[in-house]
């Protein structure tokens, strides 16, 4: 018998944190953990309502190179906390101000690493948007600095929080999918070709070299910037980066609930990587593959087999999802969604369905929590969130050079492969915006 939520219920569910949240109002000045935010755009702004909102938060700071996001942020803390938070253009002095605790990165890719290896070295911790960092070299810089200052970092995959992905994992516990050995995620949503804009002047309030950072001095184009540079080797991930970061961490964290029911090892990390695919679809300026496709093989004493697909060009779903992940075993199998998760068995038989959302509010709950506990996060980077950062670099720099790829988890490089690993890291660093030692 199919198990579904009622609309009601499914509706309330999404909103509970957060009228609990107003219902409390701001617990005392003692308990309240003082926030900074960097970065205000789209997600940023989302964040800020979300952080605001948190009765044991107090938003101190928010900063953006785009002094035109900046009043509208504190509009919207300020309707949840009494104080207006102060504004500013340069995140450095968020990291400098020591009565801030924490830090939350909602910049492009480019900007991850730096502001969270020095809000580490500044004894804050860090909650930071996904993927956590713009290359592989970044992401070994950023774990060194969270182990040597002892530092909670949050990776913004907020599934990890939610009751639905939670659900999906102790129903694949069970046992009930079987032997398990396959596992993919998708993206299949229509995208928009972002055409060949020509050149200009940066919008009036914009500091364009400080958005530039370490990345290197090119005429402003309003496609290299909000909005599109994630379609850019400089700044972004692609949609692998983007996206495909949630789908494969949703597919690998219930294949790896399916094999400790059986008492196998936990997946641990990819050890041949390919990565299939280009720019085959859109006549634009866009530099990542639309179309693709890339297999992850874990090793062991139980060989597993993880597949990204991603075509953002298609009209039509996936396994009734836009974008989803799905776990096969030889007795059933799962199909995980940004709003339910299904479960089928051998015969196509639909078993179990359960809704839920995607709300971020319980993993910056989580992520609160565990700056005053000093426990790991639900998305913690070391253990979760390092490993589907990295796969996603992996899986682009494999497409780029069109061949396999020999991983080593130790190193997080790539085996007796020079060109590949030039790709781990920026072919130079823009001064002054160089990787922060540790």
């Amino acid at each position: 018998m199919s198990e579904s939520i009622s609309r009601r219920t499914f509706l309330a569910s999404t909103t509970a944190t957060l009228a609990a949240w107003s219902s409390m109002g701001k617990a005392a000045p003692s308990e309240r953990v003082r926030v900074g935010i960097i970065g205000v755009g789209g997600r940023g702004m989302g964040l800020t309502s979300l952080f605001a909102r948190n009765p044991y938060v107090e938003v101190v700071s928010v900063a953006d190179v785009d002094s035109r996001r900046i009043p509208r942020a504190q509009e919207i803390v300020r309707r949840y906390q009494p104080r207006r938070p102060e504004g500013t253009q340069d995140f450095r002095r968020i990291i400098d101000d020591r009565s801030i605790d924490a830090v939350v990165i909602a910049t492009p890719d480019h900007w991850h690493a730096i502001p969270t290896i020095l809000a580490c070295m500044a004894g804050k911790d860090v909650y930071v948007e996904k993927p956590a960092s713009h290359n592989i070299v970044e992401i070994e810089r950023m774990l060194a600095a969270m182990k040597k200052y002892g530092r909670v970092i949050q990776m913004g995959s907020q599934h990890r929080s939610t009751e639905r992905l939670k659900s999906a994992i102790e129903y694949a516990r069970t046992g009930t999918l079987g032997r398990c050995l396959f596992a993919k995620g998708w993206e299949s949503a229509r995208q928009k070709s972002i055409g060949y804009p020509p050149d200009g002047e940066p919008p009036s309030g914009v500091d364009y070299d400080m958005w530039l950072g370490p990345a290197p001095k090119r005429p402003f184009n309003p496609n290299r910037f909000h909005g599109s540079w994630r379609w850019f080797f400089d700044y972004g991930t692609g949609d692998l980066g983007n996206d495909g970061v949630h789908r494969l961490d949703m597919a690998m964290a219930v294949l790896e609930a399916a094999c400790e029911a059986r008492n196998e090892e936990p997946l641990g990390w990819p050890v041949r990587i390919h990565g299939g695919g280009g720019k085959w679809y859109f006549d634009d300026m866009q530099e990542f593959p639309d179309t693709m496709q890339v297999t992850y093989q874990f090793e062991g004493p139980h060989p597993r087999l993880v597949t990204y697909e991603l075509r953002i060009w298609t009209p039509y779903t996936m396994e009734q999802e836009t974008e989803g992940a799905a776990v096969y075993g030889d007795e059933g199998y799962m199909i995980i969604g940004n709003n339910r998760w299904r479960a089928y068995t051998r015969d196509n038989r639909l078993v179990k369905e359960v809704k839920g959302d995607s709300n971020a509010a319980p993993h910056v709950q989580d992520f609160i929590d565990c700056i005053k506990t000093r426990n790991r996060p639900a998305c913690d980077l070391e253990t979760v969130g390092a490993r589907a950062t990295v796969m996603c670099h992996a899986g682009n720099i494999s497409a780029r050079l069109g061949r396999s790829l020999l991983f080593d988890r130790k190193t997080l490089s790539f085996v007796d492969d020079r060109e590949a690993n030039r790709l781990r890291d920026r072919e130079e660093w823009r001064k002054p915006w160089t990787l922060p030692e540790v």
